[in-house]
């Protein structure tokens, strides 16, 4: 019971690290949630430090769902079991925790980011084929319509789709708990992205310009 409450809190503690607020503080002299879309999350630092701070700010966020998921769901204070649970459920408390911590971190008033690339960590550790796949579905998406909350939320809810074709058509074997997680993690993300969904509507989401754009402009 100890090493399990242990594993909840140090997760969600990993999680909790403000990633965008840190670096916009420390290297650009402002905290990000006065600019752009308001948001502590890799999109809005892409979007307002660059997409070299937006890159190192994803990075960092991906490895606080690694961290939790692989190391910190490790821990046993003096050999218990936790209730003998199968690892990979251990894995899954942490991450989830993880991504709890990402979207409502105790440094920063309880609102974080979005949690994507937290739950992408998370899923680099359990699921990292059906990650590389939704990956690639994000990417084309992005490229496509140039829009990151669309490319997002298409992954997220293609992820559990993924599962059951890796499932029924290449014999893949997924805990029905880790399928059913998956399930929410999906619905979660769409739910963080609701103010997306209304600028969608409204037709005020922002656009990215491809790298090559920005690079003639500067």
């Amino acid at each position: 019971m100890i090493s399990l409450i242990l594993i909840i809190i140090l997760s969600y503690l990993a999680g909790s690290i403000p990633t965008a607020i840190i670096i916009s503080r420390q290297f650009f002299g402002f905290d990000i949630r006065t600019r752009g879309s308001g948001n502590a999350g890799g999109t809005n630092a892409f979007r307002v430090l660059g997409w070299k701070a937006g890159i190192l700010v994803i990075l960092i966020d991906v490895g606080k769902g690694v961290l939790a998921t692989y190391l910190i769901s490790q821990i046993r204070i003096g050999g218990e079991d936790i209730f003998g649970l199968e690892t990979v459920l251990v894995q899954l408390i942490a991450g989830v925790s993880a991504i709890v911590g990402h979207i409502w971190t105790v440094f920063a008033g309880f609102k974080g980011g979005k949690g994507v690339g937290t739950a992408a960590g998370v899923l680099l550790v359990l699921l990292p084929t059906a990650l590389l796949i939704c990956f690639l579905i994000w990417a084309v998406i992005l490229l496509t319509v140039r829009i990151m909350s669309v490319a997002s939320m298409t992954a997220a809810i293609c992820l559990p789709i993924v599962l059951y074709i890796l499932q029924t058509t290449f014999d893949q074997r997924v805990h029905p708990v880790l399928f059913g997680i998956c399930i929410g993690l999906a619905l979660l993300i769409v739910i963080t992205h609701r103010s997306n969904i209304k600028r969608l509507i409204n037709g005020t989401e922002n656009r990215f310009a491809p790298l090559w754009r920005r690079k003639q402009e500067s």
